[in-house]
């Protein structure tokens, strides 16, 4: 039986000064309470950077700038695999606050604190460059 693909999902690691933005997701949704770097699936025919741009104007209401795009790598749950895309980026000047439309709570929090969250566990490797 072959596997199919991984599903490629994009993330934003959203720096503003020495804190990052982390996303806490819905109770009623898969991984429902814990943390994320906010993003979301890549649609057929869109490219990584517009996925991202969709997503956080979708979910946050906010623009940022990608300042670096890092390793894409595969992350396998129990209910199948998705290609995660992740970008450091940070809010351009003319964007509003991130508010959240879809995620339970945002909270900026100290680079040295991340490990202090619950975080997703395909988000558990991004935090190795990042403390």
């Amino acid at each position: 039986m072959d596997t199919p693909p991984p599903v490629p999902v994009v993330c934003a690691i959203i720096r503003r000064d020495d804190r990052i933005m982390l996303a806490q997701r819905p109770p009623d949704k898969k991984l429902g309470g814990l943390w994320e770097f906010p993003g979301g699936k890549v649609e057929p025919g869109e490219s990584a950077e517009a996925a991202l741009h969709r997503e956080l104007q979708e979910e946050l209401g906010c623009a940022v700038r990608i300042t670096q795009t890092l390793a894409p790598f595969v992350h396998a749950y129990d209910w199948g695999r998705i290609e995660l895309i992740p970008f450091l980026c940070e809010l351009t000047s003319d964007s509003p606050e991130p508010h959240p439309h879809e995620h339970t709570a945002l909270v900026w929090a100290e680079r040295t604190q991340l490990q202090n969250y619950n975080l997703a566990p395909a988000d558990v490797p991004l935090l190795k460059g990042l403390v």
